[in-house]
């Protein structure tokens, strides 16, 4: 069940990520949710190494946050090598 919640949690990451840092992206709202599913996994990585986070086993707080953290670092990074090119 591990990866999946990533993943559920990395689709609302994605959407919360969209709607703090709102804006035209270069590939829409398919490449944000995309980005909100390797931000949660990069966030929840990081979030273990520091202990706020892991693998989730339910929606918690941390786990969330950790998410939406990754996600708009992550989307922030692309709109900028996307912005360059």
């Amino acid at each position: 069940m591990g990866i999946l919640s990533w993943i559920i949690l990395g689709l609302i990451a994605g959407a919360l990520a969209k709607w703090i840092m709102p804006g035209p992206d270069p590939g829409g709202w398919i490449v944000t949710m995309v980005i909100g599913i390797v931000g949660a996994f990069i966030g929840g990585w990081l979030g273990s190494l520091v202990g706020i986070g892991g693998p989730v086993t339910g929606f918690a707080i941390g786990d969330i946050i950790t998410a939406v953290i990754g996600a708009v670092v992550l989307l922030f990074i692309y709109r900028m090598v996307k912005s360059r090119s």
